[in-house]
C-alpha cells in the first residue's frame, strides 16, 4: 500500500462509533454493512475467492486433506 503523495493527507483515517445510538440506530448500521458486503462480494467474488486462496496457500492441484475423511457420523456425541 502507498501513501498519499500530499504531505497533509493522513495515512488512517479514525472511525469514531458514537456512544449514544439507539438500538434501532445500531441495527440500521449493521444492516447496512450487511448490504455492502453481499454487495462488494456479488462483484468481486471470484477475485476474492483467488484472493484468498493465495493469501493462505491453497492450492487446487493439492489433493484434498484426508484428516477430515477419518471422521464419520458415528463420532457424533448426539
Amino acid at each position: 500500500m502507498t501513501t498519499p503523495s500530499s504531505p497533509g493527507l493522513p495515512v488512517t483515517l479514525p472511525l469514531a462509533i458514537p456512544a449514544y445510538w439507539t438500538p434501532e440506530q445500531a441495527q440500521a448500521v449493521i444492516e447496512l454493512l450487511d448490504d455492502l458486503r453481499d454487495r462488494i462480494c456479488a462483484h468481486y467474488q471470484l477475485q476474492l475467492i483467488d484472493l484468498y486462496r493465495e493469501q493462505h496457500g491453497f492450492d487446487d492441484t493439492e489433493p484434498p486433506d484426508t484428516q477430515d475423511d477419518q471422521h464419520t457420523d458415528d463420532d457424533q456425541p448426539f
